[in-house]
């Protein structure tokens, strides 16, 4: 049941008749086709996080683990999503946010639980996107600079300010609409740059040592810390729309297999958490191919954090037009703000591969394995077979257990890496 109160307040009533007062969005809705969605999808499953995989995914696993956990984690997460898809309205209701779906099956403890994972996941996911930003302008510095001068996290400085003006200039996701071609041209920049200098490279290379490196206590955490790797394969958007999420895990994917199974060949266990750190070719083919990352990841970051704005907007009432004082203002404030904390991490513990395994077990495994199944079962519960509900059980109970022990080789790594390196590292 939905009523709409007289304080703009939408209240919703679970199905144990528990009142939840939800905000009605700031933000525009209902005004996408479902291939500009499948665009924002696709911009986020191959972003620059792409240049990562081959060193944080393929080295710890190698070439069988990789490959299937790859593929069997684009599968799985597709069918996650479209369940999630298929109670985008339920109970007679459009549920917009993935929260407000929670809310109504599960009642308000499940809405504050689901909104403190949702945003942990997204933050730790812009710290990701500064830390890759900052990796690009490094790598172009040091093409025609090696000199030492400059270290990361002053790249990283300039990449969060960058971001900051972006999301002040950008008031909502719709708002995207042209920068999505943009970032599509900029991600085939740096994709077909690193899968083609890969190639040459693998090709004029000795054979790689495919081996997995350290030793085997070691080899056992890094690889529970990759599998949480995989789960970040898929964006932390809900979207309404099967054929957009079908485009996403069809044509989207294709990219981001080629870039990692192309790295990991080319360049064995010396594969880099930033793949253009490990190409050689022309110094101008790789210098774009960095501008293009650096810039794809800002656009990325904006889409990721939009979920944030669009919570901050709606709870200060920020309506109307973007260029108004109060909004500019506050977009200012609050966005900028929520950058410089983000950037302070990125630059301080700058170890992506970690965050990519701790993003995953903490919040990508809850949000996208285990609630989807377990959300999906509760609301159909009368509408399943013995089978079918035996099967979202084991997906629920066996993605808790991935969850656990994931978190704990991500903390390890986290930890290993922090006594290895100083905070503000320059990686």
């Amino acid at each position: 049941m939905d009523i709409q109160g007289d304080d703009g307040l939408s209240k919703i009533y679970s199905h144990e008749q528990l009142i939840i007062e939800i905000p009605e969005t700031a933000h525009k809705i209902s005004s996408d086709s479902w291939f500009q969605v499948g665009f924002v999808l696709t911009t986020g499953i191959n972003s620059a996080y792409v240049l990562g995989y081959s060193g944080a995914v393929m080295v710890p696993l190698g070439w069988v683990g990789g490959v299937v956990g790859l593929i069997a984690a684009t599968a799985i997460s597709l069918y996650a999503n479209v369940l999630i898809a298929r109670l985008h309205e339920f109970g007679g209701k459009r549920h917009i946010r993935y929260r407000d779906l929670a809310a109504y099956v599960y009642g308000p403890k499940a809405y504050s639980l689901t909104w403190i994972l949702q945003y942990v996941n997204l933050f730790m996911i812009n710290v990701g996107y500064i830390m890759l930003a900052g990796q690009a302008l490094k790598a172009i510095y040091i093409i025609f600079r090696d000199d030492g001068a400059m270290k990361l996290p002053y790249f990283i400085a300039i990449s969060g300010f960058t971001c900051a003006i972006f999301a002040i200039c950008i008031p909502h996701l719709s708002a995207l609409r042209i920068w999505l071609g943009v970032s599509t041209i900029l991600s085939i920049v740096y994709i077909v740059t690193a899968v083609v200098l890969s190639l040459r490279d693998g090709i004029q290379s000795p054979p790689r040592d495919y081996s997995k490196p350290g030793t085997h206590t070691s080899k056992i955490f890094t690889i529970i810390g990759a599998s949480a790797s995989l789960a970040t394969v898929r964006p932390p958007v809900v979207s309404n729309m099967i054929k957009a999420l079908y485009f996403q895990f069809s044509v989207g994917v294709l990219p981001l297999y080629a870039v990692v199974f192309m790295g990991y060949w080319a360049y064995g266990n010396g594969a880099s958490s930033y793949l253009l750190n490990n190409v050689h070719g022309p110094l101008w083919l790789k210098t774009f191919a960095n501008i293009s990352a650096f810039f794809q990841s800002v656009i990325s970051l904006h889409i990721f954090a939009s979920p944030l704005y669009e919570y901050l907007d709606t709870k200060y009432g920020i309506k109307g037009s973007a260029l108004a004082l109060r909004n500019f203002l506050f977009r200012i404030m609050v966005r900028g703000g929520y950058l410089s904390i983000t950037t302070f991490v990125s630059a301080a513990l700058p170890f992506l591969g970690d965050f990519m395994s701790l993003t995953g077990a903490i919040s990508t495994f809850p949000l996208t394995f285990i609630l989807a199944n377990h959300m999906y079962l509760v609301a159909k519960e009368n509408n399943l077979s013995c089978l079918q509900k035996s099967w979202h059980w084991l997906n629920v109970c066996f993605f808790a257990i991935m969850a656990v022990a994931a978190a704990t080789a991500a903390l390890r790594l986290i930890a290993v890496d922090s006594n290895t390196y100083h905070f503000f590292a320059d990686m």
